[in-house]
C-alpha cells in the first residue's frame, strides 16, 4: 500500500504524557504512545472495561499494555497515514536498524454494510537490518483487579478473565510472546487483539486486507468532507478524530476517549468522559454537519430518540451510550491514575444534576433535521410534536437555578448560559413551526422567545460592570457568555455582547489562553486553560471585527497540539503542558468551527496565491 504520512507540529516540541495518536472505528478505539506501546484501549466498547489501562495506573506501569520493546532503542517517529486513522510508528534502534509498527481499527464494507469489530490489529514490519524485539502482551480485567495469564491455542493466545476474554491471534512464535522472549525481527508480523473467535484465513492477509480497506474507507469519508481553503490538514484531523468518538451501534457520542486524566497537577478534578453529554454532542453534531458528515448527525437524533425522548421527568445532562446503562459514579481503586494522580473514576455524578441547557442542546440538535436539504428525508410534524414538550420544559426551567454549563457540585445558580440555551428552544421551535406551516403555533412560540429573551438580557446584564454576568444579578463573567451569538440570542455586534468579550478578554485570559471562569469553585480557583473556551474566543473576535487578533490566538491554540495533532481538554498556559480527557471532542469542535469561520473562501485562496 503507498504511504502519504502526516507530518504535525514543530520538530522541537518536548514530549508530554498526552502524546498519544487514537485508533478507532466507532465500535471500540485506543491510544498509542509515540514508542508504539498501546496504554488505552476499552473493550469490547469505547466505554468498556480498560484492557489496556497502563495509562491510568501510575507513571511505570508493568501491566494493562501491549507494546513491542526494541533493543537499543534510539528514537522513533509517529505519523498517520494520509487522511485515515490509521497510524505509522517507525522504531530506529542504535545501529540503524528500523522497524515500522501500523496500527488500525478496522472500518470497512463487508456485506452490504459497515464492518467494524472490536479488534485492534498491528502490522510489524522490518526497514532495515535485524533489529532485535520483544513482543509483551499484558492485559487487565475488571478495571485492574485481573492481569489473567495467556494460553496458547493452534495460532492465538487466549486471556482469559471471570468475567471477558480476549484473543490475540498472531503469525508471531507464540512461545516468544507468552515468555517475552528477545528475537530477530527477519519478516514481517500481524497481531489481531479481539473476541476470543477464530480468524478466517491466514492471519498476515487479513490484517493486510483490513488494513487496505480501512485506509480506503477513511479516504473516501475524508473527500466527501466540505473543507475551508486553510487549516485543512488541521480540520480533517480534528474531524476524523470526532468521528472516532462517535459509537456507531448507538448514535451516542462521547464527550472524550478516556476517563480521569486530572485537569491539573494535584488536583481531584479527573472525571469519565466515555458518555454522552447532550450539549458536547450537539456541538460535534453541529461541526460535523458543517463539514457535510450529516449521517453522525442522523444517527445521533436516533440516540437521542431512544435516550430522551422515549423517556419520561428530567432530561439527564449526560447519558450513557446505552440509554439504559448505568451511569453511577465509583472509583477503581485498583488503578493508580494517570502519572499516580488518583482516584480513576467510573460513571458520572453529573447525570444527576440538574442543567437546564441540556432542553436547548436536543431541540437545537433535532432543529438540523428540519432544515437540511441533503438529507433523503427531511424531519416533519411527528418528530415536532415529539419535541413540543421539551420546549415547554424549557420555557418553565429557563428562569430558575442549576449546576450550569461547568457543572459545579457545590452549588446552584440562574446561569445566563443555560437560560439562553432554554430560550433557543422555545425559538427553534418557532422556526420549526414556521417551516411546517403551522402559523399559529409558531406565532406562539416567537411570543415566549420574545418575552424569555427580554428577561434574560435584564436579569443577565450587570450595570456597574458594563458587562452581561455569567448568572443573574451576580458578579463574575464565564466563557460560555461568548456563545450567545452562537445560539442567537443577540447578535455580535450589540454592545452588551463588544462589552463582555472585552471584560472576558481582560479577567480570564491567562498567558494568551482563556481560563472558563476564574473564581474559586468546589475544589478551589482553576489553573489551567479549558482550550474550547479559547477558540470560543476566537471566533467572538473575528465576530466583533477584530479578525487579526482571532487569526493570531486560532495559530497559537494550535501550536499547542500534540505531535500528532491532537488536543485534549486543558492546557496549563505557562507551560503548555497539556491536561484533562483525552482526545477531548470538545476542543476538535473548536478547531474545525473557528477554521471554518476564520479561512479565506477557496475563491479568495485562489486568487491571491495567483
Amino acid at each position: 500500500m503507498p504511504r502519504h504520512p502526516e507530518v504535525v507540529g514543530p520538530p522541537d516540541r518536548p514530549p508530554q504524557p498526552l502524546d498519544l495518536a487514537a485508533v478507532g472505528n466507532g465500535t471500540v478505539a485506543a491510544l498509542i504512545s509515540p514508542a508504539g506501546a498501546v496504554n488505552w484501549m476499552c473493550w469490547p466498547r469505547l466505554d468498556g472495561d480498560p484492557v489496556f489501562s497502563a495509562l491510568v495506573d501510575g507513571d511505570h506501569s508493568e501491566r494493562g499494555f501491549t507494546d513491542i520493546l526494541v533493543t537499543g532503542f534510539a528514537h522513533s517517529r509517529q505519523r498517520y497515514c494520509r487522511n485515515s486513522a490509521v497510524l505509522e510508528t517507525e522504531i530506529t534502534d542504535s545501529q540503524g536498524n528500523a522497524l515500522l509498527i501500523t496500527d488500525h481499527m478496522p472500518r470497512l464494507r463487508r456485506f452490504g454494510r459497515m464492518f467494524r469489530p472490536p479488534m485492534l490489529v498491528r502490522r510489524i514490519e522490518l526497514l532495515r537490518g535485524r533489529p532485535r524485539i520483544r513482543l509483551r502482551v499484558r492485559p487487565c480485567f475488571g478495571w485492574g483487579q485481573e492481569s489473567p495469564r495467556g494460553r496458547a491455542g493452534s495460532n492465538h493466545i487466549s486471556y482469559v478473565g471471570s468475567g471477558e476474554a480476549m484473543r490475540l491471534s498472531t503469525d508471531a512464535p507464540l512461545g516468544f510472546i507468552l515468555s517475552e522472549t528477545e528475537f530477530a525481527l527477519d519478516r514481517p508480523i500481524a497481531m489481531m487483539f479481539g473476541p476470543d473467535e477464530t480468524v478466517n484465513g491466514m492471519v498476515a492477509r487479513v490484517a493486510q486486507e483490513f488494513e487496505e480497506e480501512t485506509q480506503a474507507y477513511w479516504e473516501d469519508w475524508v473527500r466527501g468532507l466540505s473543507l475551508p481553503f486553510e487549516w485543512q490538514d488541521e480540520v480533517i484531523r480534528a474531524a476524523i478524530t470526532l468521528k472516532l468518538c462517535a459509537h456507531d451501534d448507538t448514535g451516542g457520542i462521547l464527550a472524550a476517549l478516556t476517563t480521569s486524566i486530572p485537569e491539573a497537577e494535584h488536583t481531584q478534578r479527573n472525571w469519565d468522559y466515555r458518555f454522552c453529554w447532550l450539549r458536547d454532542a450537539y456541538f460535534t453534531v453541529m461541526a460535523l454537519n458543517r463539514l457535510g458528515a450529516t449521517r453522525t448527525m442522523e444517527h445521533y437524533i436516533g440516540y437521542i430518540t431512544n435516550a430522551v425522548l422515549e423517556q419520561t421527568g428530567m432530561l439527564r445532562p449526560v447519558y450513557p451510550l446505552v440509554p439504559n446503562d448505568s451511569i453511577d459514579e465509583w472509583e477503581a481503586t485498583a488503578l493508580k491514575g494517570f502519572m499516580g494522580h488518583a482516584p480513576v473514576r467510573v460513571g458520572n455524578a453529573a447525570a444527576l444534576q440538574v442543567q437546564n441547557d441540556v432542553w436547548g442542546a436536543v431541540v437545537m440538535a433535532a432543529a438540523m433535521l428540519f432544515f437540511d436539504h441533503r438529507l433523503p428525508e427531511p424531519a416533519g410534524e411527528a418528530l415536532y410534536r415529539r419535541l413540543v414538550p421539551l420546549g415547554v420544559a424549557a420555557e418553565a426551567a429557563a428562569l430558575t437555578a442549576d449546576a450550569g454549563i461547568w457543572e459545579y457540585r457545590g452549588r446552584e445558580r440562574i446561569h445566563t448560559f443555560s437560560a439562553a440555551m432554554c430560550w433557543a428552544a422555545v425559538d427553534r421551535l418557532g422556526r420549526i413551526a414556521a417551516h411546517l406551516g403551522l402559523v399559529e403555533e409558531a406565532a406562539d412560540w416567537q411570543a415566549r422567545a420574545a418575552t424569555l429573551k427580554e428577561a434574560i438580557l435584564e436579569g443577565a446584564w450587570n450595570e456597574e460592570a458594563g458587562s452581561l454576568q455569567e448568572v443573574f444579578g451576580g458578579h463574575g463573567l464565564d466563557a460560555a457568555l461568548l456563545l450567545l451569538p452562537e445560539i442567537g440570542l443577540l447578535p455580535p455586534t450589540d454592545p452588551r455582547f463588544v462589552a463582555t468579550v472585552e471584560a472576558i478578554e481582560r479577567d480570564l485570559m491567562r498567558d494568551g489562553m482563556l481560563l472558563r471562569y476564574s473564581a474559586a469553585d468546589d475544589f478551589g480557583v482553576p489553573e489551567t486553560a479549558f482550550i474550547v473556551c479559547s477558540f470560543w474566543l476566537v471566533d467572538a473576535l473575528a465576530a466583533i471585527g477584530r479578525k487579526d487578533d482571532a487569526r493570531s490566538l486560532f495559530e497559537r491554540i494550535l501550536s499547542l497540539r500534540n505531535h500528532v495533532g491532537l488536543l485534549p481538554e486543558d492546557v496549563d498556559p505557562r507551560t503548555g503542558q497539556l491536561w484533562g480527557n483525552f482526545p477531548q471532542s470538545y476542543s476538535q469542535v473548536g478547531l474545525v468551527l473557528s477554521a471554518m469561520r476564520l479561512s479565506r473562501s477557496w475563491e479568495e485562496g485562489f486568487w491571491r496565491a495567483w
